[in-house]
């Protein structure tokens, strides 16, 4: 998980931020063939760095390399999401336990801050206003990662981010939000974090996590997760990775970049 400020990074880092972001996020579309000349020329790199970068998404499971054809967004499919969905609960359920066996009064409060931000974005999805879903789920990673931040495993918590990632690219490309259910889903995780009731949560995570995969899969009426989409050339804004922090997700923001993407509104 990269956590190091905008001004700090190298030009390789921000460059990799920014591809990954847009993955996730479905600016760059699953199927999608990255062409060298143009993807380093949109994100202001070399060729040899842009290589070394991709090499290194390949190892994430966002590209795959195509031998000496070159690099394309990993393809999505229902199956695949299923299994990264079940790795995602594997590591966080594993971490819940330690995290609140472990958590203390600091850690507590950042559970319920984090829990207030979230509510606080939810309601608003509720009510309509869809136009921040980055936020939303910059907000929903803030929860989930304040309830495990305690488990006192820095590889833990790093095999969690990236297989969360992995989760967010599914959830944006199937632009996945169901509601309430979700929201008491949440309530119900920071109640059993304040009673350090692991057990209850790990029930609650099952639900929570498996539930969000097999909506998305009911309401593919896009069939995006049955096929991958097929590419078409635009021009788009870098999405915000979630967590990168205002200032990096600003900064990124303004910066164009060749994509393609099957939309659903």
């Amino acid at each position: 998980m990269l956590t190091k400020a905008q001004t700090t990074e190298t030009i390789g880092e921000s460059a990799y931020r920014r591809i990954r972001s847009d993955i996730i996020f479905g600016a760059l579309a699953p199927g999608q063939k990255l062409r060298l000349e143009r993807v380093s020329e949109s994100y202001g790199t070399s060729i040899p760095t842009l290589r070394e970068l991709l090499n290194r998404m390949c190892a994430e499971g966002l590209i795959v390399a195509e031998g000496q054809r070159g690099f394309e967004v990993a393809p999505v499919s229902a199956e695949d999401f299923r299994q990264v969905a079940e790795l995602r609960l594997l590591l966080e359920n594993h971490a819940l336990e330690q995290s609140f066996i472990a958590g203390d009064l600091d850690w507590e409060g950042r559970v319920v801050s984090a829990h207030h931000k979230l509510g606080v974005m939810e309601k608003r999805m509720l009510e309509g206003h869809r136009q921040d879903q980055e936020l939303w789920k910059q907000c929903d990673w803030d929860f989930h990662h304040s309830l495990i931040s305690a488990c006192g495993s820095d590889v833990l918590l790093a095999a969690h981010a990236a297989a969360y990632d992995r989760y967010l690219r599914y959830q944006m490309i199937a632009v996945v939000f169901r509601g309430e259910i979700a929201s008491r889903e949440h309530q119900a995780l920071l109640e059993s974090a304040l009673v350090r009731d692991w057990k209850r949560a790990q029930s609650i995570m099952v639900s929570h996590i498996r539930g969000c995969v097999e909506h998305a899969l009911k309401e593919d009426s896009a069939g995006l997760l049955s096929a991958a989409a097929k590419p078409r050339t635009t021009i788009a804004k870098t999405a915000p990775d979630p967590r990168s922090g205002g200032k990096a997700a600003r900064a990124s923001a303004k910066t164009k970049t060749l994509t393609s993407r099957k939309a659903k509104a």
